[in-house]
């Protein structure tokens, strides 16, 4: 089999808009809870990350009502942390603002994963990925799992001294040597789906990410260059879901290809699909099967 469809190596996860009802409060959260940095705020957008990185966009929608959990959408936007310590102090910050937000927590062999819900009802990630080396595949398939992982143990363990030094490692985000990543980003997005098979049809055979897990008709885990996943997609809750309509929730979901090149040659394999793309020259747009906007960038 061929690999000339694939997206290159080097692509990566982008900022993840959010259509919301209350924006000062969303802000609030995501600044003071999980610790993000308002890095622009214009009008009825504000753009929060660390340092100069933008991982999340808010976007003020008053008129928009919640959809179904049961429909199409957003299942969570998981942001990646460098080290134990940044991830620890996040949770622990969460925890003690908003602790009705915490929804669970698991080490998933290849991460250490905690989960919270926003304000809003957002589904968020936050973990902290173990190093390549220790990651285990088997026929094409990353070994995953969900196995109890003790948040408070994990705090003890890793927040240091206290949770104003944890603030303070938070928005530094200095590596250790364990971490493999040198800054904190979106390390995957989350969907829900109607099925796995359409899923699957889109994002690996013509969008050109990997399969790296499938776990039979309820969920299917997608990457570039052997990530255990940038990208999933389950039915857990939203098996036979159709094109989503317009709804407070997921934006957008932003990928970025290394170059102009990778965008280009992904613009003629859409079209060639029979996908409708918007191209401005800098940006592809386009829906998955169930309307959720995908925009993908050039890094260069």
């Amino acid at each position: 089999m061929t690999t000339d469809h694939l997206l290159a190596a080097d692509t990566r996860m982008g900022t993840v808009t959010l259509l919301v009802s209350d924006l000062d409060a969303m802000t609030r959260w995501y600044r003071d809870a999980v610790l993000l940095d308002v890095i622009s705020a214009a009008g009825s957008t504000v753009a929060l990350g660390r340092g100069a990185t933008p991982l999340v966009v808010l976007e003020h929608a008053p008129d928009l009502t919640h959809a179904s959990q049961r429909s199409a959408g957003l299942f969570h936007t998981a942001i990646l942390f460098p080290t134990r310590a940044s991830l620890a102090a996040s949770v622990y910050s969460i925890a003690t603002a908003t602790p009705g937000a915490f929804t669970g927590s698991a080490d998933h062999l290849v991460s250490e994963a905690f989960y919270f819900d926003d304000p809003e009802g957002n589904g968020v990630e936050l973990y902290f990925d173990r190093a390549r080396s220790d990651w285990n595949w088997t026929d094409g398939q990353i070994q995953m799992a969900t196995l109890p992982l003790d948040p408070n143990a994990y705090l003890r363990a890793n927040l240091g001294e206290g949770a104003s030094a944890g603030a303070d490692i938070a928005r530094a985000g200095i590596p250790a040597d364990d971490a493999p990543a040198a800054v904190t980003t979106v390390g995957h997005v989350h969907l829900r789906v109607g099925d796995v098979a359409t899923a699957r049809e889109f994002y690996v055979d013509r969008l050109g990410f990997e399969a790296t897990a499938q776990f039979g008709d309820q969920a299917l885990f997608v990457s570039a260059g052997g990530y255990h996943h940038h990208m999933a997609m389950n039915t857990w809750n939203s098996r036979g879901a159709a094109p989503r309509t317009r709804a407070l929730g997921l934006g957008v979901v932003n990928i970025v290809v290394p170059d102009t090149d990778g965008l280009g040659a992904l613009e003629e394999r859409l079209t060639r699909f029979g996908h409708e793309v918007g191209h401005d020259g800098q940006t592809l747009s386009f829906d998955d099967p169930w309307r959720n906007l995908i925009r993908v960038t050039s890094a260069t």
